[in-house]
């Protein structure tokens, strides 16, 4: 698939005249109510699917430890993306729910009263809850996959966004 491209109306805004990274300045920005929401779906072996619904395995609670993973990762998305902006959290939630015959899907939800944005937030959430639940199933099922979408977003000059169905990890 071919990348999009860029129109002058439309600039990076993550790179300079010279083209140099640099971080956007917000300072000018409103501050808002911010909300998103990622979802990830980690796919795994229905005999998997059914161990974690039992409690079955080897490492404990493995739905506790990505709940606990993924709030942590909100918390610290800046230190982990170059160009993040350090964001308050006002909340950070993460929902896992068990779909047979095979999936979990993990919602993560994130809000903030802020100037930018909090959209890496929530998909850095609900990636790390999902790396987490690899990690913890790993030695029963290496075969686990996921994908993450951000699925909705509210606030901002850009205001709503809310991500059509068609496939992916809506």
């Amino acid at each position: 698939m071919a990348a999009k491209k860029r129109t002058k109306s439309a600039p990076l805004t993550h790179v300079d005249a010279r083209g140099q990274a640099r971080m956007v300045d917000v300072g000018a920005k409103d501050v808002t109510e911010r909300r998103a929401v990622a979802v990830a779906h980690v796919k795994m072996a229905r005999a998997t699917l059914s161990r974690l619904t039992q409690g079955d395995t080897p490492k404990g609670d493995v739905l506790a430890a990505a709940r606990l993973a993924g709030i942590a990762a909100a918390k610290r998305t800046s230190e982990l993306i170059p160009l993040c902006h350090v964001v308050p959290l006002t909340s950070a939630k993460i929902d896992v729910d068990l779909v047979p015959p095979g999936t979990a899907r993990i919602t993560a939800t994130c809000a903030a009263r802020d100037r930018t944005g909090i959209e890496m937030e929530a998909l850095v959430a609900a990636s790390v809850a999902a790396l987490t639940l690899y990690d913890m199933l790993k030695a029963i099922d290496r075969g686990i996959t996921f994908e993450v979408a951000l699925v909705e977003k509210d606030g901002g000059k850009s205001g709503r966004y809310v991500r059509a169905k068609a496939g992916g990890a809506s």
